[in-house]
């Protein structure tokens, strides 16, 4: 939490009293700054990824147009052991703080994460790429446009059965407040789905339930959504199991999602939508979003 103003007594007291609430540490003065700009703001780690490529030892001009490699995989057992894994932990756990404001990163530093016990040569060279594609994007970050409308769209999608090693599904989706990235996330399943329309609309309820706390959230700060919010999938099959009454014996297990799902659908909540995964792609990558999202589901 940053606390800032001019009353300096005010702060102290501030600080005092939330200590006697809450058990929480004064951290001092702030050493990084997020910048803003006359069109809103703009948020940036650069002088913190700086020093994460600096602590890797990248001295050369070397860097690449993607994070990582489209459709690799990678299993526990490929490569070699690393003698040393301390530097592999730092540099991951760096890479962790910096999708803050880095949610094109999000997913690949969530594949090396997975191997932090036991890394291997492959995972390493995987941090490298991820770090020479940062070092070519320094200047990147989060743009919250101050004349962006009050539009919530969402978007969901996943790996189906995505790892190699446990065969776990890995979900994402990302929300935006108009032109501007506000929510997004990468995880991977802890149960393995035997059905990719199942695990597809497993993760379409965790956007749902992502976006209904926003909407809770922007109403506490007084901003009105007149119109259901967009929610867009590529998948045919979960988009119809939505709006199906109908349970069927493969999806009865599911029934629990299914009636939450229905439930904000029927009250205009939100309204769901087919996306290809050309459109989809060419949504991530638009100039006018100031960023570039980098999604391998």
């Amino acid at each position: 939490m940053v606390i800032t103003g001019s009353d300096t007594q005010g702060i102290d007291d501030l600080k005092s009293y939330l200590s006697e609430c809450f058990k929480m540490k004064d951290l001092g003065s702030l050493s990084y700054f997020i910048g803003t700009s006359s069109t809103g703001y703009f948020l940036s780690q650069v002088k913190y990824a700086s020093e994460i490529v600096q602590r890797a030892g990248l001295s050369d001009n070397k860097v690449t147009d993607t994070p990582l490699e489209l459709n690799i995989k990678y299993s526990s057992t490929d490569g070699t052991l690393l003698s040393n894994p301390t530097l592999y932990s730092k540099l991951v756990g760096s890479l962790n703080y910096l999708t803050i404001t880095r949610s094109y990163i999000s997913h690949v530093v969530h594949i090396v994460s997975q191997f932090m016990s036991a890394p291997r040569s492959t995972r390493y060279a995987a941090v490298l790429k991820i770090l020479r594609y940062i070092k070519g994007s320094l200047y990147q970050g989060l743009c919250f446009s101050s004349k962006s409308d009050h539009t919530l769209p969402a978007y969901s999608d996943l790996d189906w059965a995505g790892d190699v090693t446990d065969r776990r599904s890995i979900t994402g989706y990302c929300v935006f407040l108009g032109d501007s990235l506000i929510s997004w996330r990468s995880k991977k399943k802890s149960v393995v789905s035997r059905s990719s329309a199942e695990a597809k609309y497993k993760s379409l309820v965790h956007t749902m339930s992502e976006l209904i706390w926003l909407r809770w959230l922007l109403c506490d700060m007084r901003v009105q959504l007149s119109t259901s919010t967009p929610v867009y999938c590529d998948n045919k099959a979960t988009i119809q199991i939505t709006h199906n009454d109908v349970f069927h014996e493969r999806t009865k297990h599911i029934d629990i999602d299914c009636h939450f799902t229905r439930h904000h659908l029927k009250k205009k909540v939100q309204s769901l939508f087919r996306m290809s995964n050309q459109n989809f792609k060419w949504l991530i990558s638009s100039p006018r979003l100031t960023l570039h999202l980098v999604f391998n589901f």
